[in-house]
């Protein structure tokens, strides 16, 4: 069984600093605090892997779509921009809101679009996330985290 040990002590002081508070970003803290949970136990400390980078495990191109967001003025065309960004909790949690805002679509069939769509997306990715389950063990992460921060909104 998952442990969330880093959800009450680093996603829950994170976001209860209210990071990304405004009101027409799609994803929810709680919603991003889950699907950082899910992908990496919102490991802030992990360099990059392979191809994907930082707490959210994002890739260049998961990056670019998302409008490629940078820390601190950095042009997005520099060569560290994307690792940088990917790396840095605020950064990668504006890439999350901006793949989300191109790409939220009601992947499971219910009518609306919420977390469950958001933590499908940011896996899967953008295209092809209708009738996708969440892969384990990434889905089951997700629905404990859930469990634990309650129902989220979307």
């Amino acid at each position: 069984m998952y442990k969330f040990a880093a959800l009450s002590v680093a996603v829950l002081v994170y976001f209860a600093a209210c990071v990304t508070c405004q009101s027409d970003l799609p994803v929810t803290q709680q919603c991003l605090g889950c699907i950082c949970e899910a992908i990496s136990a919102c490991n802030t400390t992990s360099a990059c892997s392979g191809d994907v980078c930082g707490p959210f495990r994002i890739t260049w191109a998961y990056w670019a779509d998302a409008g490629k967001p940078t820390v601190g003025g950095e042009s997005p065309e520099s060569a560290t921009a994307y690792a940088n960004c990917a790396r840095d909790t605020y950064c990668s949690a504006l890439a999350v809101q901006g793949y989300m805002s191109k790409f939220q679509q009601d992947c499971n069939g219910d009518n609306k679009i919420d977390c469950d769509d958001f933590a499908t997306i940011h896996k899967v990715g953008g295209y092809g996330c209708k009738g996708i389950a969440l892969p384990e063990p990434y889905g089951e992460r997700y629905r404990q985290c859930k469990q634990i921060v309650g129902q989220l909104r979307p």
